[in-house]
């Protein structure tokens, strides 16, 4: 694992990978006082000392998603003294979904959402953003956990579009997908377990549409939650398209009925 320091105002960060980390309590802690947009902390299993007990209270204030891991986990990032955490900072800003929603209506436009399901791959996602905001999007919203970290990879693929498009970073979509559907927003699930094209369907209207992971597609009770559930059309042997190649095929189905065509009756 190849490894690049540097030392920033008296902390040492590490970037491997094009991902930007910084480790130890006190230089967490500072970090989430100073606003810094935190990805994800790492945080050594069993231990419970008194700056542990702090830094866990700022990050349940902050929402910020950690989790527990092995010291052998920790000690891959790097040999220098840790102090069992180690955080990744992300790149971008994370925008709150309300505002997202409350911007969109207030200038008379529909909005136009995608919430990523388990898509963990750095590539897909930084595409996926790509994508979106070439179709003029109005976010992307991704769980605080369980989902691809928004690093350097991400904003390598994305060309730039990350730095543009919102993401919007929720702690239970379960939640978020029934507060889309009061505030007046359409959620429509792409996946193969339904006989309906997406071709003959109406993408008019605020819409958030869900993408699932290529090897377990949408959670079912997501699936539950949904208006409508629509899926492209597969005449080759292979059962599934790449997912980013899945939104951009979406996305432009409902830019084309917008913008270049009628309302279908379907």
């Amino acid at each position: 694992m190849e490894e690049r320091e540097k030392v920033n105002h008296g902390k040492t960060e590490i970037g491997v990978k094009g991902n930007n980390f910084i480790f130890g309590s006190r230089a967490v802690i500072e970090a989430i006082d100073a606003g810094k947009e935190i990805e994800k902390v790492l945080i050594q299993k069993n231990l419970n000392n008194d700056l542990i007990k702090e830094l866990t209270g700022k990050i349940k204030a902050h929402k910020i998603p950690y989790v527990r891991v092995p010291l052998e986990k920790l000690n891959r990032f790097t040999r220098r003294n840790h102090q069992g955490v180690i955080s990744y900072i992300s790149p971008i800003h994370f925008h709150a979904l309300d505002h997202i929603i409350e911007q969109a209506f207030s200038k008379g436009r529909d909005p136009l959402l995608v919430i990523l399901d388990r898509i963990t791959d750095v590539r897909n996602f930084g595409a996926i953003a790509r994508t979106m905001e070439c179709a003029g999007a109005d976010a992307i919203v991704i769980p605080s956990r369980g989902g691809a970290l928004v690093g350097g990879d991400a904003m390598k693929t994305s060309a730039g579009a990350l730095n543009l498009l919102p993401v919007c970073r929720e702690e239970n979509l379960k939640n978020t997908i029934n507060y889309l559907k009061t505030s007046g927003i359409r959620v429509i699930g792409c996946t193969e377990k339904t006989n309906r094209l997406i071709y003959g369907s109406s993408l008019h209207g605020p819409i958030a549409i869900i993408m699932g992971s290529e090897e377990n597609g949408i959670s079912g009770e997501y699936l539950k939650l949904c208006d409508e559930l629509v899926k492209i059309p597969m005449n080759g042997k292979i059962e599934s398209l790449n997912v980013s190649v899945s939104t951009g095929i979406v996305l432009y189905e409902v830019l084309r009925q917008r913008n270049y065509s009628g309302n279908p009756s379907g």
